[in-house]
C-alpha cells in the first residue's frame, strides 16, 4: 500500500512522535547522543581518548549505555566548573550561580546542554521542506517528542508541556516533551539516574500517551526501527494490553514507523516485525527520504475539522468545566447571543446558525489560514455575509478552498473595489519608491495618504510581492479599512493570475 492510501485512511487526527532525526535533518546545530556527549567531554578536555575512556567504561551487554555515559561525564563536568570560577565555561558558570540565587539547583552539565541546543537556524537546503512541514500542522492532533531542542513547538506553534504540566494538558495543539526541554532545564532527562527516577514516576504520564496511542494513529518520525525509545515506548504500551488482544492490534495498525533511508524516493509502506523479548510486535514502516510526500499527504488529509479548532472547543470546555466568570448559555437561537460570548454550537444544522470565524477574524487570520491551508475553516465562507464594497481577500482563501460557491460574487466585488479604489488615488501619490519603507519615510507624503500610496506601489508593480507581504504580517491593526484594502491588493497581485 502506498503512502497517500494509507495516510487516507485515517478518520481521526493522527499523533506524532518525533526524535532526534528530525531535528539532525533540519537544523544546523544538533546531534544525536553520542555526539552530543563526545561534543561536550571535547569542549572539557580537549582530548578525545577522554570521551572513548568514558564509552568504554559502559560497554554492557554488547552496546553502550549512554545514560550511564552521561552520568559519569555530568560528574566531571561540574566537578571541574567549579574548580575553574572564571574560564572557558565562566558563562555556564554565570547562569548556575544566578539559579542558585534563585534557590534553583541546576547542574551545570545541563545548563551547557540548554546552550548548545538553543539555536534552532533552519539548514538552507531544507527551508523549502520545513515549509511544508508546517502545513500539517491542521490535521496533528498533537506531538510527542524526546528532543530536548524548542524547533518543533516554534514550528507548529503548539503548546510545550513539560513535566507534571502534562498530566494538566489539552492534548491538542500540545507538544508533550517527555525527556524535557531546554526551556525547563532542570527537567531535561539524560542520565542514568534521571532515567531511573524518570520511570519511577512515569506511570501517570503513561496512562496519558497510552490514551493517545489508543485513540489516534501515531506517526513515529526520526526514529530508526532499533531505537531503545521506540522498543520501550512498545514495551510499555503491550505491558498493559495483551498483545493477541483486538485492542492491541487496533493500536498496532495505527503506528506507523517513517524510518530514513539516503535518496530513497520509496512511498510503499510494508509490514514489520519488532522482536520485544518473548514478543513479536508487527507494525507499518516506510523507509524513505521522500519526507515531502509524507507532509503533502498529510496536509491533504481532510478531516471533518481542523485539529486547531478542535483544541479551541475543548478550551471552551475546560472554561466550563473550571467555572468561573463564564457564562453558559443552552439556545438554538444564535441571535439571541451577544457578541461577546464564547459559542460552542451543538445541534442541528437546520435550527443552528453557526459561523465560526467572522469576516474580520479571517481577514486578521488570512496568512495563517494560507499557510495551513485551513480548508475546513474556508468552508464556511459561504455562510458568512460580506457587503459589496467590503474588502475581502477571496483570491488566497479559494486557492485553498475551491469548493467555496460564492467565489465569483466575492472575486467580482474585490476587483471592483480594489480598482475603484486605486482610480482615485491622487496623481501627486504616484510614485517611483521601489520599498514600502521609502513611502514611510517620505515626508512628502502625509501619514494619511501612506496607505493608498503603498496600494499604488503594490498594483502597478513597483513594490515587490514579498515586501507588501512582511509589511502586512508585521502590521500592528489588522482591523483597519486600510489594512483590508492593501491585503486585497496584495491577494489580487499573489493569487489572481492562477484562476
Amino acid at each position: 500500500m502506498d503512502i497517500n492510501e494509507f495516510i487516507l485512511k485515517y478518520r481521526n487526527h493522527p499523533v506524532l512522535f518525533i526524535g532526534t532525526g528530525i531535528s539532525l535533518r533540519y537544523l544546523k546545530q544538533s546531534y544525536n547522543w553520542d555526539d552530543l556527549l563526545s561534543y561536550i567531554a571535547q569542549a572539557l578536555r580537549n582530548n578525545d581518548e577522554y570521551y572513548l575512556d568514558l564509552k568504554s567504561k559502559c560497554y554492557i551487554n554488547g552496546k553502550y549505555d549512554f545514560a550511564q555515559i552521561a552520568l559519569l561525564l555530568e560528574n566531571d563536568f561540574n566537578v571541574e566548573l567549579e574548580k575553574d570560577r572564571n574560564g572557558s565555561f565562566k558563562e555556564v558558570n554565570d547562569k548556575f550561580y544566578a539559579y542558585m540565587k534563585e534557590d534553583k539547583n541546576i547542574s551545570r552539565f545541563k545548563i551547557y546542554i540548554s546552550m548548545i541546543l538553543n539555536s534552532i537556524e533552519i539548514k538552507e537546503e531544507k527551508l523549502k521542506e520545513v515549509e511544508i512541514f508546517k502545513k500539517i500542522r491542521k490535521n496533528i492532533g498533537s506531538i510527542i517528542t524526546t528532543n530536548y531542542d524548542e524547533f518543533i513547538e516554534k514550528t507548529f506553534e503548539f503548546t510545550p508541556l513539560i513535566g507534571n504540566d502534562i498530566l494538566l494538558s489539552n492534548p491538542y495543539g500540545s507538544v508533550y516533551k517527555i525527556h524535557g526541554c531546554i526551556s525547563n532545564i532542570e527537567n531535561i532527562i539524560i542520565t542514568g539516574n534521571d532515567y531511573h527516577k524518570f520511570d519511577k514516576e512515569y506511570d501517570l504520564i503513561r496512562a496519558q500517551l497510552l490514551s493517545l496511542f489508543i485513540h489516534n494513529p501515531i506517526i513515529f518520525l526520526g526514529y530508526s526501527i532499533e531505537d531503545t525509545n521506540i522498543k520501550k515506548i512498545l514495551k510499555t504500551i503491550f505491558s498493559y494490553i495483551n498483545p493477541k488482544s483486538e485492542l492491541a492490534n487496533k493500536i498496532k495498525s495505527n503506528f506507523l514507523l517513517i524510518e530514513y533511508e539516503e535518496n530513497s524516493e520509496n512511498n510503499i509502506v510494508s509490514d514489520y516485525d519488532i522482536n520485544m523479548d518473548d514478543t513479536i510486535i508487527r507494525i507499518n514502516k516506510l523507509k524513505t527520504d521522500n519526507f515531502e510526500l509524507i507532509y503533502e499527504t498529510l496536509s491533504d488529509l481532510n478531516l471533518p475539522i481542523s485539529a486547531m479548532d478542535v483544541k479551541k472547543v475543548q478550551n471552551i470546555v475546560k472554561e466550563i468545566y473550571a467555572g468561573g466568570d463564564i457564562k453558559v448559555s443552552i439556545t438554538e437561537d444564535l441571535n439571541s447571543l451577544k457578541n461577546s460570548d464564547k459559542v460552542l454550537a451543538i445541534g442541528s444544522s437546520k435550527t443552528i446558525k453557526y459561523e465560526y470565524q467572522t469576516i474580520n477574524e479571517m481577514i486578521a487570520d488570512y496568512f495563517k489560514i494560507i499557510s495551513d491551508e485551513n480548508s475546513q475553516l474556508l468552508s464556511l465562507i459561504d455562510k458568512q455575509t460580506v457587503s459589496k464594497n467590503q474588502y475581502f481577500p477571496i483570491y488566497g482563501f479559494y486557492k485553498i478552498n475551491q469548493k467555496i460557491t460564492r467565489y465569483s460574487e466575492f472575486k467580482e466585488n474585490q476587483d471592483r473595489n480594489i480598482s475603484n479604489a486605486v482610480e482615485k488615488i491622487a496623481f501627486s501619490l504616484h510614485h517611483d519608491h521601489k520599498t514600502i519603507d521609502e513611502i514611510i519615510n517620505d515626508e512628502n507624503i502625509s501619514i494619511s495618504n501612506k496607505a493608498n500610496s503603498i496600494l499604488w506601489g503594490i498594483m502597478n508593480d513597483n513594490i515587490d510581492i514579498k515586501d507588501a507581504e512582511i509589511y502586512l504580517i508585521n502590521a500592528e491593526d489588522k482591523t483597519t479599512s486600510n489594512y483590508k484594502k492593501l491585503l486585497c491588493a496584495y491577494d489580487i497581485k499573489k493569487y489572481s493570475q492562477e484562476f
